[in-house]
């Protein structure tokens, strides 16, 4: 008995080689690939296959590329950026560690995602996560300390730290990052020794920017509701001490981590929605990837994720989902979902090369391809 070869067609086909196409489709002999490509190319040259239509997507698994696991006890919460830090993250600072990275990890790995990008605030949870984790990716250990008089101690430790931990390190497991959290929540001398530190290693880095509107008032005035915020929460500190000159008309955060040498070794930047055109090329020229998490910048009341203009400048971008405290879900799907209806006038088909092609640039590792003679995977349907 001879099995009919099945066509499998969509809205959109990402094969994991160039672009995706509009209306594309898949021939799938038993477990193997016979075709892949235009859907009425297909149907005349394989007539004799039964057709399957509906799905929105055919592509290989795409990657969060931005999550904090060990958030995953937390409840979910909108509040404005300046105000969700203090009176979520916390003031709900114990339900933070371990317990959450297994409820995370278990809710990451429901979701069909091909890999991730973890921020890991805990010893205890990097050290799990490195041994026991099988979704592969990046795992990046925050740093946060914005005074300078204790930036060589603080490096100290954390290269301590990174030292230990690589040996952790497995074949197919996730391997070792660094994360200094925000542009303005550690302080300068520690940025450069970091940035210098990450970029001799070969240790990937990912940084919060411009998330919220006040970031790019911190930076420009040194005033604004965060800076009200981090004014109680690091009493005795000004702004001029953390970055270590005045803020002042013209800076940003991106292009103070550019004074400062960061950006020469090539951090991801998460976020990065208050941006200016300056900033976008000055991304696109340190080639440093971005990955934009649309449902927690619309629960955080931080704006819109300005897509087409990192898209023209030629910047890798990549989705995540952030925490659950932010991002509602740790579902990487939920994430496209909430990209397309957050850009509607945007190509779909450049959320998904984003969740596929430029997660994998983030956090590592290769793009399975769809084409005749690879193994076919039902995962490559995406879900509806």
């Amino acid at each position: 008995m001879t099995l009919s070869p099945i066509l499998y067609a969509a809205d959109i086909l990402y094969t994991g080689m160039g672009s995706p196409v509009r209306s594309g489709g898949v021939v799938v002999s038993g477990q193997t690939v016979a075709a892949a490509g235009p859907l009425a190319e297909l149907r005349q040259n394989y007539p004799q296959a039964r057709e399957v239509p509906g799905r929105r997507v055919i592509s290989p698994q795409p990657v969060n590329a931005h999550t904090h696991l060990d958030m995953s006890l937390y409840d979910f919460k909108s509040l404005p950026y300046f105000d969700w830090i203090p009176e979520v993250v916390i003031a709900g600072r114990a339900r933070r560690g371990l317990e959450g990275a297994r409820v995370g990890l278990e809710a990451v790995r429901a979701s069909g995602t091909a890999g991730m990008g973890d921020i890991v605030w805990d010893a205890a949870t990097m050290e799990w996560l490195l041994q026991e984790s099988d979704v592969p990716g990046t795992l990046y250990w925050e740093v946060l300390d914005p005074n300078p008089a204790s930036a060589q101690a603080t490096f100290e430790a954390t290269r301590e730290h990174i030292v230990a931990w690589r040996r952790l390190e497995r074949p197919g497991g996730p391997r070792l990052g660094l994360s200094p959290h925000a542009a303005h929540t550690v302080s300068h001398e520690l940025y450069r020794l970091l940035a210098e530190y990450a970029a001799g290693e070969g240790l990937p880095m990912q940084i919060h920017v411009l998330e919220h509107p006040s970031e790019a008032e911190l930076f420009a005035t040194g005033g604004g509701p965060l800076a009200a915020s981090m004014g109680r929460m690091v009493p005795g500190l000004s702004i001029s001490d953390i970055l270590g000159r005045e803020p002042s008309e013209g800076l940003t955060a991106v292009s103070y981590l550019e004074s400062l040498g960061v950006l020469k070794a090539r951090p991801t930047l998460v976020h990065m929605v208050n941006v200016t055109p300056e900033d976008i090329r000055t991304v696109a020229q340190s080639g440093c990837p971005v990955v934009t998490c649309p449902r927690s910048n619309r629960n955080l009341h931080c704006g819109t994720f300005p897509w087409q203009a990192y898209a023209a400048a030629g910047v890798e971008i990549a989705l995540g989902t952030d925490s659950v405290a932010s991002g509602e879900t740790l579902n990487i799907h939920d994430e496209i979902q909430a990209a397309w209806a957050v850009h509607p006038g945007l190509d779909p088909r450049l959320v998904v090369r984003a969740a596929v092609k430029g997660g994998r640039r983030v956090v590592g590792g290769r793009v399975p391809f769809i084409r005749r003679g690879e193994t076919w995977s039902e995962q490559y349907l995406w879900p509806d």
